[in-house]
């Protein structure tokens, strides 16, 4: 059997790493049918919109998607592809695997930290008020009146909000993932000392929720603090499960701490469909040279194979590019201790690929 698979290239690098972690997952053995669809910044000229129907149609149907990262323009212009697939497919849980490869160039060992990070509300939600505008002032006069505390008039403001539903959905997805993949502890990040009514009803849920898992160790910890615990002993997390903004700051904090985005992958799930991406952005500055690194994609590979319940293969897969990774001569520039010359996008694959056949 074959599974129908909605492929997204993306934009910048997108077309190539996702090219070859296409090439990886058929030489597993793995049957697929790849239904292509266009998004990003290319699609624009074509469409008229980074994110066209068809591309949402298509992910419905199959339900899975592998999608290459898409430029999202800073400050001005359309706003986030990723965020917007979030939402209109409901997909509330970013899970971003970050693990240690020997041969990778980091600070640290052992480390296997999986953030889980809701994926629809918080300050990603898109509720702002402009500078200057009426509606502005109007929130403004409204925080005075019912003694919220006072806005300078020339403020912008983005609303942050958190729900007991989203709260409660990732949270509950956290501890079954622990309990799916053995895992033995979860850690909850908020900065509920300070924000009381958004991360401190997160915090509430969360030790809620966890008090239905006694099979698993909980914790809390805030934000910042956090930041130093990942830095000083980062082998002492298993899980963590955080609102979208923190989840999205640490698990770039984490990718760090195991050697880069390189080797970063993602997913996006929700209750019907799951998309696969890695966690870096779309480098155009990069496109079209056949320099960039695909393994993070391939990485993301693994995850939605196992998601399909393709465990062997995704094993086999894992392990292929691990040993690409520990032998290092098959990498990109950017795995190279030294940053010196390394192998082309294409090469990598070829290197995964003949791991996969020995």
């Amino acid at each position: 059997m074959a599974y129908s698979v909605t492929f997204i290239p993306g934009d910048g690098i997108g077309p190539e790493v996702t090219a070859a972690a296409r090439r990886v997952l058929e030489a597993t053995g793995v049957a697929f049918r790849w239904d292509i669809a266009e998004a990003g910044a290319d699609a624009v000229e074509k469409y008229g919109t980074p994110l066209p129907e068809p591309v949402i149609e298509s992910i419905r149907k199959n339900k899975i998607a592998l999608k290459g990262p898409i430029t999202t323009p800073v400050g001005s212009g359309f706003r986030s592809v990723n965020v917007a697939l979030r939402k209109v497919l409901d997909l509330y849980a970013c899970v971003r695997p970050c693990k240690t490869y020997p041969g990778v160039s980091s600070l640290y060992r052992d480390v296997d930290i999986v953030v889980v990070r809701e994926n629809t509300e918080d300050l990603y939600v898109g509720v702002e008020f402009e500078k200057g505008a009426p509606e502005t002032a109007r929130l403004i006069r409204l925080a005075a009146e019912v003694k919220r505390g006072t806005v300078k008039e020339d403020s912008g403001i983005s609303l942050k909000a958190i729900s007991e539903t989203g709260s409660r959905k990732i949270v509950k997805f956290a501890f079954e993932y622990a309990r799916t993949y053995q895992r033995k502890k979860v850690t909850a990040l908020h900065k509920a000392n300070i924000l009381k009514f958004s991360d401190g009803l997160f915090l509430a849920v969360a030790r809620e929720v966890a008090r239905g898992y006694p099979d698993i160790e909980f914790e809390d910890r805030i934000i910042d603090n956090m930041t130093m615990q990942l830095v000083k002993r980062p082998q002492r997390f298993d899980v963590v499960v955080a609102p979208n903004l923190y989840g999205d700051i640490i698990s770039d904090l984490c990718a760090g701490l195991v050697g880069g985005l390189g080797v970063a992958p993602g997913a996006n799930v929700g209750g019907e469909f799951a998309v696969f991406e890695p966690t870096h952005g779309s480098a155009p500055k990069y496109a079209g040279q056949n320099k960039a690194n695909p393994m993070a994609v391939m990485l993301s590979g693994v995850i939605m194979l196992r998601h399909l319940g393709e465990v062997g293969a995704a094993d086999r897969l894992e392990e292929a590019i691990a040993g690409v990774i520990i032998e290092g001569k098959h990498v990109t520039y950017d795995m190279k201790p030294d940053n010196s010359r390394g192998v082309g996008t294409s090469q990598v694959a070829d290197a995964v690929i003949e791991k996969l056949g020995s």
